[in-house]
């Protein structure tokens, strides 16, 4: 389970990630839009800081340079980044490089390009993307594993975009790996209740 974080400003950001962490999530992906270079990189050591105290996992989203200077665990690249090809060559073997995927088409390349994970969405309709990709659902995430699986190529999916609590074991039996939610844990009562009810939908699957 990975948690995208959620904020109308950086020190929110911080907030919800933080209380995420407490709660019991142990993959967080920082997604900053609209900040100076210069803010991002602060908010980022911040929340190194945070992921650190927690022994949690940390993603930088879209920025490489960020990702490299605030010593996160990897980054996360959409369609319009730069290529994860590109992005190896910067950060080298030791970083987590995950790419965004609507298609299988968007699979392949990102396949080529040796990228360790694929957040393939959306599930459904989503407020936190402003430009959002066709929706897929539960048929298209069987579609897309189907096809690699006929290819012989096995790459971790994580599901994403617009998933709620009673879509995870459907999401799940698809054969994804894991999730990646934003609004069902921010600003959530019983966050720590919610988290290993999410933790015991993706085992189960």
């Amino acid at each position: 389970m990975q948690y995208i974080s959620q904020g109308t400003t950086p020190k929110e950001h911080l907030i919800n990630i933080g209380e995420v962490c407490e709660a019991g999530c142990r993959w967080v992906q920082l997604r900053l839009k609209n900040v100076d270079l210069a803010r991002y990189l602060q908010t980022a050591i911040k929340c190194r800081e945070i992921c650190d105290q927690y022994g949690a996992i940390m993603i930088v989203n879209d920025n490489i340079s960020v990702a490299k200077a605030s010593q996160a665990d990897g980054v996360h690249l959409g369609l319009q980044d730069m290529s994860p090809k590109e992005a190896r060559k910067i950060l080298g073997d030791n970083f987590i490089i995950g790419g965004t995927a609507n298609t299988i088409e968007d699979c392949m390349s990102h396949i080529q390009d040796d990228i360790d994970y694929i957040g393939l969405g959306p599930f459904k309709y989503t407020t936190t993307k402003e430009k959002l990709s066709p929706i897929l659902g539960v048929e298209g995430y069987e579609e897309v594993i189907l096809r690699l699986k006929s290819k012989n190529i096995e790459v971790p999916i994580v599901a994403i975009g617009g998933i709620a609590l009673d879509n995870i074991s459907d999401i799940m039996e698809t054969g994804v790996v894991g999730i990646a939610v934003s609004g069902m844990l921010t600003n959530q009562e019983d966050l720590e209740e919610k988290i290993q009810t999410i933790k015991k939908l993706i085992t189960k699957g």
